[in-house]
């Protein structure tokens, strides 16, 4: 028993030694490559912008510009995209079951109105790119009939409803876009 202390103890002391031991070691030296090089900040320019381009420039800093194909990325908040937009506020009445911006996808709940509780419609606007033409998204209707005994039959509509629902989302989303390229000139 006493020895099975006497072991412990010496483990211990020489675990905390050697973990004591490497970080003076490292404490030390440090490696010439990762030393801080002295600046002479009477060159330095004042504008943080210009003081930033001039470390990338030097290699100093890093820049995230070039790191994806051909040096453009071309990912948007949903708020900036205005097909995204134009389409939440063309359904904006109807309840919506799934929305994924990275998806691409709107999707709602079933919807009645009041004076036929029997019949709803389920809208889906399916994004196919972020550019404003008409073949950038898709809409889907279905149409959900229920017979009294509970008994649903859903069918995909095809009909004016769907054609001008899109005509209405493009027309909303161009108006955006042009809106916002106002705003970036003044």
């Amino acid at each position: 028993m006493i020895f099975s202390n006497n072991f412990n103890i010496k483990r211990l002391f020489v675990s905390f030694f050697s973990i004591f031991f490497v970080f003076f070691i490292t404490a030390c030296s440090v490696p010439e490559f990762a030393k801080p090089k002295k600046v002479d900040n009477r060159t330095r320019p004042v504008n943080a912008d210009e003081r930033a381009r001039q470390n990338i420039e030097q290699g100093r800093g890093i820049s995230l510009k070039g790191a994806m194909r051909g040096g453009k990325t071309t990912y948007e908040f949903s708020t900036s995209n205005p097909l995204w937009r134009a389409s939440l506020e063309t359904i904006d009445f109807l309840p919506l079951s799934t929305v994924d911006y990275s998806g691409g996808i709107i999707i709602t709940d079933w919807y009645s109105e009041g004076n036929n509780p029997d019949e709803s419609i389920k809208i889906t606007v399916r994004f196919l790119s972020n550019e404003i033409q008409s073949n950038s998204l898709k809409v889907i209707i279905h149409n959900k009939k229920c017979a009294a005994s509970e008994s649903c039959t859903v069918n995909e509509v095809d009909s004016n409803i769907k054609y001008e629902l899109q005509k209405t989302i493009i027309t909303k989303a161009a108006l955006l876009e042009k809106q916002a390229k106002e705003i970036k000139k003044k």
